[in-house]
């Protein structure tokens, strides 16, 4: 159990300690990702700046979605979550959403374009991994990129996204994965949606 994304951050930070001598760029998914990407980054004494990814929700139900769009038009569509969705209702989700990506690279990074990350070690950080869409997209566009070493770090993770990502990434941190694991915010203490001014304040 973590305090607040603070407390998971500066954890997951000790966690990460192998990586300080490769240089790493920490790249952290807002909104909740980046008081732990701080933390993280902090730590290592690591360059940090943000990956914007967006999940694709469903319609009737915008907590939970069936896959995920990046920055640089990666997406990945879980193909059975998505048969309740029409192909034209996907194709506005997807057009939303890139809109939504569109501001906050205006709003959260300045308008700046992504950092150049070949041949670099990087860290994807997030609050935790459920289904895990945003961090695919995450993995796919850093690899596109021509990342030397990918790796994912998050304080808690489903056992199902844990081997998921073993497979995609190089590497793997996660402080916890429990049992009956069925929401990220099951594991902290103080759990709130963060806004864009909260952001800024780490950048």
């Amino acid at each position: 159990m973590f305090k607040d994304r603070k407390d998971a951050g500066q954890k997951l930070a000790v966690a990460l300690q192998a990586y300080k001598e490769d240089n790493p760029l920490v790249l952290a998914i807002p909104r909740g990702g980046v008081e732990l990407g701080y933390e993280v980054s902090k730590v290592l004494g690591a360059d940090f700046s943000l990956i914007i990814c967006r999940k694709l929700p469903f319609p009737f139900n915008t907590e939970s979605g069936f896959g995920a769009i990046a920055e640089d038009g990666s997406f990945f569509i879980n193909e059975l979550a998505a048969t309740s969705v029409s192909k034209k209702k996907i194709e506005e989700i997807i057009a939303q959403q890139t809109l939504e990506i569109k501001r906050r690279i205006k709003r959260l990074r300045g308008a700046k374009p992504f950092p150049s990350i070949k041949g670099r070690t990087v860290i994807l950080v997030d609050d935790g991994i459920a289904m895990g869409s945003t961090m695919h997209v995450a993995v796919e566009l850093c690899k596109k990129q021509d990342a030397k070493k990918i790796i994912v770090a998050v304080p808690v993770a489903s056992r199902v996204a844990i081997q998921k990502f073993s497979q995609m990434a190089d590497e793997v941190v996660v402080l916890e994965s429990p049992l009956d694991f069925s929401a990220v915010a099951q594991v902290y203490e103080n759990w709130y949606d963060v806004s864009d001014k909260e952001v800024l304040d780490f950048l």
